[in-house]
This record gives C-alpha cells, structure tokens and sequence, in this order.
C-alpha cells in the first residue's frame, strides 16, 4: 500500500478539475480525497495498493484535463489517507 499527497498547478479551478479526479478514481481500488486550495492549487490524497494509485496518476495526467496542469508534485504520506471511497472536500 502507498498513500500520496498530490498537488497539481495551473488552470485546474474552475474548470471541473475535482470532478474529473473523483470520476477517474472511481475506475481504480483507491480511496481519497481532492480539494481546491487557496493559493490556486488542486491537492489530492490517495492511498491504494502502488500500481492502482500510479494508474490513477497517469489517468489524470494524460486525461482530458491534461494541458491545464502545468505542474505535479508528489509526497509520500506516512499514514493511509482517511476516506469512505473517494471524494471531494470543500474544507
């Protein structure tokens, strides 16, 4: 199992950007969350067995959304993420 705390920049507010994330995560065994920041960044925390979150990585990376991120930035976490499947936060 890995969880990541995923944050990705460019133009991903506004734009369906979460909604997106969520509806491709429900196509893989991962659980998590991804919300809007305020400094304009999209984070997203998932915890799944390694080769389920990578796919899911690459899912978003390459989807139709692609050319709105202009950045990605990965961080292991060291605790699972804590979620009932994948959703999206508004906190």
């Amino acid at each position: 199992m890995i969880s990541l705390q995923v944050f990705y920049e460019g133009n991903v507010q506004g734009v369906g950007f979460r909604w997106s994330v969520r509806h491709a995560a429900k196509g893989f065994d991962v659980t998590g969350w991804v919300r809007n920041l305020p400094d304009g960044r999209v984070e997203l925390q998932v915890t799944g067995e390694d080769d389920e979150v990578r796919a899911l990585l690459d899912c978003i990376a390459q989807g139709e959304l692609h050319s709105l991120i202009h950045k990605q930035t990965e961080n292991k976490l060291e605790k699972p993420v804590t979620a009932r499947g994948f959703e999206i936060r508004y906190d």
